[in-house]
């Protein structure tokens, strides 16, 4: 398994240097490819070694997913969903200019009632949303949604990774529920707004995983060092 604190930000400090230049475009991509791997289940990616995902998941009870150890902890089942609507909502709205993954038989599957990326819930909602979840079928989205961003990530050219998004699919994000009108939710789409599909890549789609991920396993290490005691 991959060594977060080492390996993974050595990968990104290479994909940085790689992703500025047309020349090396391919092994951008494959770097790329890498990174996200790492953070999604073997399942995405057909690897056949263990990855962190993996690690995080293995395990974990079913009320695992809404424990937190302290109040400024969220639970995993929120980091799960919070990460996978926004490679949703980037990798398909912004960059691809089509549909997202998730509609309404995702919904229904998931037991949710939201569509946003869950940033401007408050402690009682993301409780509430967590408790309400299938845990299952939200990894089953997580998952659909990585495999479809492997394939957009094979489908880019060098020339695309300059582009910006368009206004009409920036407006997408909010008529279609990805971002709310709240202040803690709709600041994404200009932020996402300023950013080329390199800049895109290089966070929604890569490096934002790792910003919750540890959390997750810092969750499940304290739930192990519980059942230990």
């Amino acid at each position: 398994m991959i060594d977060i604190e080492k390996d993974y930000g050595s990968l990104i400090d290479k994909l940085c240097k790689l992703i500025k230049s047309s020349k090396t475009f391919d092994l951008a991509i494959e770097y790329t490819l890498k990174i996200h791997a790492i953070t999604h289940t073997s399942e995405v990616s057909s690897s056949s070694m263990q990855t962190y995902c993996d690690d995080l998941l293995s395990g974990l009870k079913n009320e695992d997913f809404n424990i937190i150890p302290t109040e400024k902890n969220k639970p995993i089942t929120y980091h799960l969903w919070h990460i996978a609507r926004i490679e949703d909502l980037v990798g398909n709205l912004l960059i691809m200019k089509q549909s997202q993954i998730f509609n309404d038989d995702w919904m229904a599957r998931m037991n949710v009632s939201v569509r946003d990326t869950g940033n401007a819930m408050d402690a009682v909602q993301i409780f509430d949303f967590c408790k309400r979840t299938n845990k299952q079928e939200l990894i089953n989205y997580r998952n659909a949604v990585g495999c479809q961003t492997r394939k957009i990530l094979k489908s880019l050219t060098a020339n695309d990774l300059k582009q910006k998004p368009e206004s009409e699919y920036l407006l997408r994000l909010v008529s279609e529920g990805g971002l709310l009108e709240n202040k803690n939710s709709i600041w994404l789409k200009d932020f996402w707004g300023r950013h080329t599909v390199a800049g895109l890549v290089l966070l929604p789609l890569t490096r934002h995983h790792m910003m919750h991920l540890p959390e997750c396993m810092a969750i499940k290490q304290f739930i192990k060092s519980k059942v230990e005691r």
